[in-house]
C-alpha cells in the first residue's frame, strides 16, 4: 500500500498564506510552530466532482482543534474555503483529489516554544493533490502495534493535532512486518483506532467501533454511524478488544484519505472469510451515494 508518485502533481500550485507557489518552490520558514514543535492542526478534504464531501463538519474540527490550542487567529470558514477555491482553481482540479489543510500558529519572532512568541498570526498551507482513495478495496492487512494512543488527560485526541510521532512509529513496525498499517490500542488495551484510520467490526449482523476515548472525532466514522441510523442498520460504540477483532465476522477501517476499505487480516489471523464482508460492501456502496450526491460546490461545472 505504499503510494506513488503522480505524475499530474509534478508542477501542484500550493498554498500559503494565500500566495500560490510551485511545490520546488514553497516553503515555510523555520521559525513557524510547525517546525519548531507540531504546533499546528490539520484536515484532510476529499473532492468529488466539483463539491468537497463534509466540508463544514472538516472546518468546524479543524477550529475546535485550533481553539483547544489556544490559538489567538483562527481564519473564518469563508476565508479558508476562499483559498481552497483558488487553489483549486489554479490547478485545474476537480475530481479525484485530496486536499490537506494546515493551520500552525504562525511564525515566531525567535526559537522557543512559548506561544506569545508567535505575533504574526497563523499560517494556511492548502495542499491538494491528484489522489484517489489510497486502501486496496479488495482488503489490506493489519498488525497489532506496541505504541499505544493516549488518553485525554494525556494528550486529548480530540485535537487534530499535526504531532504524529505515535503514528509514524506504529507505521514503522507495519512496514517491518509486511503489513498495510498498524492497529492501535488504547492503555487499557481495548482498540482505539490504526495509525491513521478509525476502525469498525462487524460481529453476528451488528457494526461495532470504538468509543471516542483514544481516537479522534473521524468525520467519515460519523457518515458510517449515521448510514447506520438511517438505513436501520444494527450499531454500536463501545470497549472492543483484541479477541473481539479476532473473530469478528468483518472488518473495515475509514478515513477521508482512503474511504472505507475493508480489513481482511490481524496479526496473521483470516478475519471473517478474509475476502470483504456483505455488509461491509453495502457501507461501501451507500457511502459512495453520499459523496456523489452531497457535498460543497467548491468549483464550477467545467
Amino acid at each position: 500500500m505504499l503510494q506513488q508518485f503522480n505524475e499530474k502533481n509534478r508542477d501542484l500550485l500550493v498554498n500559503i498564506n494565500g500566495k500560490l507557489l510551485h511545490r520546488d518552490q514553497a516553503g515555510i520558514s523555520p521559525f513557524d510552530s510547525a517546525v519548531q514543535g507540531g504546533d499546528a492542526v490539520w484536515e484532510g478534504l476529499r473532492l468529488y466532482s466539483g463539491r468537497i464531501f463534509k466540508l463544514r463538519e472538516h472546518l468546524d474540527r479543524l477550529r475546535s482543534s485550533a481553539l483547544a490550542l489556544g490559538f489567538a487567529v483562527i481564519p473564518a470558514h469563508e476565508e479558508i474555503i476562499e483559498q481552497i477555491k483558488r487553489t483549486l482553481a489554479a490547478n485545474g482540479m476537480r475530481d479525484g483529489v485530496h486536499i490537506r489543510l494546515t493551520l500552525t500558529r504562525g511564525v515566531k519572532i525567535t526559537s522557543g516554544m512559548d506561544p506569545r512568541l508567535n505575533q504574526a498570526g497563523p499560517t494556511l498551507i492548502v495542499l491538494a493533490e491528484h489522489k484517489p482513495p489510497v486502501y486496496d478495496k479488495n482488503g489490506i492487512t493489519l498488525i497489532t502495534s506496541s505504541v499505544r494512543r493516549p488518553p485525554p488527560d494525556c494528550l486529548d485526541p480530540k485535537i487534530h493535532h499535526c504531532n504524529l510521532l505515535p503514528s509514524i512509529l506504529a507505521k514503522i513496525e507495519a512496514n517491518a512486518a509486511g503489513a498495510d498499517d498498524a492497529l492501535m490500542l488504547d492503555l487499557r488495551g481495548f482498540v482505539a483506532e490504526t495509525n491513521a484510520t478509525h476502525v469498525f467490526l462487524v460481529y453476528q449482523g451488528v457494526v461495532l467501533t470504538s468509543r471516542l476515548v483514544a481516537c479522534p472525532e473521524g468525520i467519515t466514522r460519523a457518515t458510517v454511524l449515521e448510514i447506520c441510523r438511517d438505513t436501520g442498520i444494527p450499531h454500536q460504540e463501545r470497549d472492543l478488544s483484541l479477541t473481539e477483532v479476532y473473530r469478528a465476522d468483518e472488518m473495515f477501517c475509514t478515513g477521508t484519505m482512503g474511504e472505507l476499505a475493508p480489513v481482511i487480516k490481524v496479526d496473521g489471523r483470516t478475519i471473517g472469510a478474509g475476502t470483504p464482508g456483505a455488509l461491509t460492501q453495502r457501507l461501501m456502496e451507500l457511502f459512495r451515494r453520499r459523496t456523489n450526491q452531497e457535498g460543497e460546490v467548491v468549483v464550477g461545472a467545467s
